[in-house]
């Protein structure tokens, strides 16, 4: 898990999916299953721009391929 990248989600859900996400929904999506360190230090409020509920189903599936998930 630890090489996992960003990037590699982004190119992963485009490979598979044919849809480009954004990194903010990357964020969101490993943030409700606790996959995060944290809010960032400089985040004054909740997440502006939460992922989509359709494109979260497709990250949701790239990081279980990654087997970020169960």
């Amino acid at each position: 898990m630890a090489g996992i990248t960003y990037e590699r989600i982004k190119d992963e859900v485009r490979r598979k999916h044919g849809k480009s996400v954004k990194p903010c929904w990357i964020a969101d999506v490993k943030e409700r299953y606790g996959l995060t360190r944290g809010p960032a230090h400089n985040r004054k409020r909740p997440r502006a721009n939460p992922c989509p509920d359709k494109v979260r189903l497709l990250t949701e599936d790239v990081i279980r391929q990654l087997g970020m998930i169960p």
